[in-house]
């Protein structure tokens, strides 16, 4: 792969590369355009892990994105330093790397439905286990099946920005090509290893851009185009598979340093971890490389303590990450670079031990599991309903609760004429876009309303 395509300013949709405004690079524009649209505003409402409505503090999906962007700047600013000294790229700065990945951070839960990874798999367990699910879904071929068997906010997050948000584009917000290589972290279909699973299973446990997927069938010519014109490396052997963006490396550090550390400042301000424990877990990742600092000693209070040597760590956490992707470049570049940046800096072992802890005490605390079992009974019930009605209506079944709940859904989620799309991929697709655009508070009161939960006696 070579840089000089894959940054360059083309924008998906469009035949032609974007001229860009003289005090606004494209890049930019790419992060206004995040941060003005109405999927990225309702991410205000979603669950990054802890329930929203127990304290002000705690993070939601939106307070997440802001600060991975504000992480995914600082590498990506640095890393444009060094790539504009090492290659030849006579029409980007260091700040336009920055920009890039900032707003490919903006959008990268944006396709997450609600209630977070409980969400997602709530989603694929109604399709595989609800007879309502596997008869919707029966007359699909297999890759298309696939796309709902193991529903991806990832790919739903592409179907977002590339075909439902402004919709009457080809190509949707029509993002330049490098915004949507650094949230492409799995650059694959659902289904493409169809009639090998050992074939599978080796290919996943040594590829992370494998793990999981980044685009359904209904967008495969977009994500094509996207990978082609990108440069992308295309996996040998491999059906509809590319080696990732290497700019999406760095968002996924930014990712998952956000995650690991700020999980467990959420865990203490809940009460889940002690003050002391966290305390330890950020020295040791400060002292991997770093000397800790002397202003910790005239810190007293354990919050403000909480707060300093988090930031602090990440600081040494961007430094550790930037030397790591400079070292690994070329392998990147070959598409022989198979493992997250944070598995291969000095930090590594604190931060597993972080990873296990906030496996083992925050994500199976009690808020945490509650949340997850109501995202399992509202998104199941919204689906039977849903999909069930749509279901009817196609098959000429129509009955008056069918017609009722048909009537729920807004224009964009039905065919023409407000008829249930005849194509059962394409109908089931328009229900899952309509459950994932939904915040937890609104998706709640769907589900509430339509129980008779609200109902006056």
């Amino acid at each position: 792969m070579q840089w000089q395509k894959l940054l360059n300013n083309q924008r998906l949709g469009l035949r032609t590369q974007n001229t860009p405004l003289s005090y606004r690079s494209a890049f930019q524009q790419d992060f206004d355009r995040l941060v003005f649209s109405a999927a990225f505003r309702r991410l205000q409402d979603k669950t990054q892990v802890f329930p929203l409505a127990q304290s002000d503090y705690v993070r939601t999906r939106l307070t997440h994105s802001l600060e991975v962007s504000s992480v995914a700047r600082s590498l990506g600013t640095m890393i444009g330093e060094y790539l504009v000294k090492q290659h030849d790229l006579p029409n980007i700065t260091p700040q336009d790397v920055g920009s890039i990945i900032a707003a490919s951070a903006l959008a990268h839960d944006i396709g997450n439905p609600p209630f977070g990874h409980a969400g997602e798999e709530a989603i694929s367990r109604f399709f595989k286990q609800s007879e309502i699910g596997k008869a919707a879904i029966a007359d699909c071929p297999l890759e298309q099946k696939a796309d709902f068997l193991n529903f991806e906010g990832n790919a739903q997050g592409f179907r977002l920005l590339t075909k439902l948000q402004n919709s009457d584009n080809n190509g949707g917000l029509q993002l330049t090509l490098p915004t949507i290589g650094g949230l492409v972290k799995y650059p694959r279909p659902s289904l493409c290893f169809p009639n090998n699973q050992k074939n599978k299973d080796a290919h996943i446990d040594t590829h992370i851009a494998l793990k999981k997927f980044n685009y359904f069938q209904a967008e495969k010519s977009l994500f094509i185009e996207f990978a082609e014109n990108s440069g992308l490396k295309r996996f040998d052997g491999i059906n509809d598979a590319w080696h990732r963006h290497p700019l999406a490396f760095l968002l996924e550090a930014a990712d998952d340093i956000c995650y690991r550390l700020i999980d467990c400042e959420d865990a203490y301000r809940l009460g889940i971890l002690k003050a002391e424990d966290v305390i330890g877990y950020f020295s040791q990742i400060i002292e991997s490389t770093h000397i800790l600092p002397e202003k910790i000693k005239r810190l007293s209070r354990e919050k403000d303590k909480i707060e300093y040597l988090r930031a602090f760590s990440i600081g040494v956490l961007i430094d550790q990450v930037i030397k790591c992707f400079i070292q690994h470049e070329k392998a990147i570049l070959r598409g022989e670079c198979h493992q997250e940046l944070l598995a291969l800096i000095p930090a590594v072992k604190f931060l597993d031990e972080i990873k296990a802890i906030a496996a083992s005490k925050i994500y199976n605390s009690a808020p945490v599991l509650e949340v997850g079992i109501a995202g399992f009974e509202v998104l199941n019930k919204l689906l039977e309903a849903f999909v069930g009605a749509l279901s009817d209506e196609a098959l000429g079944k129509s009955h008056t609760k069918s017609q009722m709940i048909m009537n729920l859904l807004p224009d964009q989620f039905l065919g023409e004429g407000r008829k249930p799309d005849e194509d059962p991929y394409i109908r089931n697709l328009k229900i899952t876009d309509f459950l994932s655009g939904m915040t937890d508070t609104y998706a709640v009161r769907v589900f509430q309303n339509m129980s008779g939960r609200f109902l006056k006696g």
